[in-house]
């Protein structure tokens, strides 16, 4: 089943474009990655998933169900965490949260609680007087408190502390085994490699690759390192062979194509050192990008 599934998705803010023929499917109980740099068109995706703008064509439905026609009873099942958040600075946090539970026909208070204390939060604070940090840590409760099937967030973990965010990546590990799916947008690389199955790389407003992280990175460039003696650029003249840097007798660069080919051309080179390993999702992502 899919959770999400959008197709030919589009959205024009007058002649601008925010995205343009966006066709995703997101499995039930996976965590899907949605990577790209900021003003790529993630957010844009996901306002328009969680219905708080209108597509300018295309459809989308999550559930199986039509977000525009069935959004109030969606959002039931939905924790969405936006990548800014803004409360009534008056309210103080427990009175917010309190405020968000009455939305959902289920008890959230126990959920509530075991939260709060893992974020570690005064609930007895005003929103006002909160630093960034703290103000996304009650986005975060706020999203997860009612246990949603489907978890939506949008570049969650700006304004953490390194601490606070392996916290945040527990908790969202913890709602995955107990069956939920997760709908993770980030540019923060690192964050999508550590806990994502499958990959979307989104580019000026379109999907430009779909792909699970592990073939992503195995059908793709490797990157080799050489070390030898008196080396020249012109003894690696191989079809596949890209982005090379010599220096001092040390080669660096990437490589796309047979690898017999490569350890071949190699084996004639009087060598000290060589590392042929699998790219980054950085630096995979930012081929895509060049």
């Amino acid at each position: 089943m899919f959770i999400i599934e959008t197709n030919q998705l589009t959205k024009f803010y007058g002649k601008a474009k925010g995205i343009e023929n966006v066709s995703l499917q997101v499995q039930e109980g996976e965590i899907f990655g949605f990577i790209g740099p900021n003003g790529a068109g993630k957010s844009t995706t996901i306002r328009t998933l969680m219905g708080l703008i209108f597509p300018t064509s295309g459809e989308a439905k999550i559930f199986g169900k039509d977000i525009i026609s069935n959004g109030p009873q969606l959002r039931q099942e939905i924790g969405y965490l936006p990548s800014e958040v803004f409360y009534y600075d008056k309210m103080k946090v427990k009175d917010l949260l309190h405020y968000t539970a009455g939305f959902y026909k289920k008890d959230t208070k126990k959920r509530m609680n075991e939260l709060v204390e893992i974020m570690e939060l005064d609930t007895s604070r005003r929103i006002e007087d909160l630093s960034y940090g703290n103000k996304k840590k009650v986005g975060i409760v706020q999203g997860l408190l009612h246990s949603p099937k489907l978890i939506v967030l949008d570049e969650p973990t700006s304004g953490l502390d390194p601490l606070m965010q392996q916290k945040f990546f527990d908790i969202i590990k913890e709602e995955h085994r107990n069956g939920a799916t997760v709908f993770f947008s980030s540019h923060i690389l690192s964050e999508v490699q550590e806990l994502c199955n499958r990959v979307a790389i989104i580019k000026d407003g379109s999907i430009i690759k779909t792909e699970d992280i592990k073939t992503l990175r195995e059908d793709n460039y490797k990157k080799i390192f050489i070390k030898g003696k008196d080396l020249k650029l012109d003894q690696f003249n191989l079809q596949g062979l890209t982005r090379l840097i010599l220096e001092n007798n040390e080669l660096r660069g990437f490589y796309k194509g047979d690898i017999n080919q490569l350890t071949q051309l190699i084996s004639q080179l009087n060598l000290k050192d060589v590392i042929i390993e699998q790219p980054t999702l950085e630096e995979i992502f930012m081929h895509y990008y060049k």
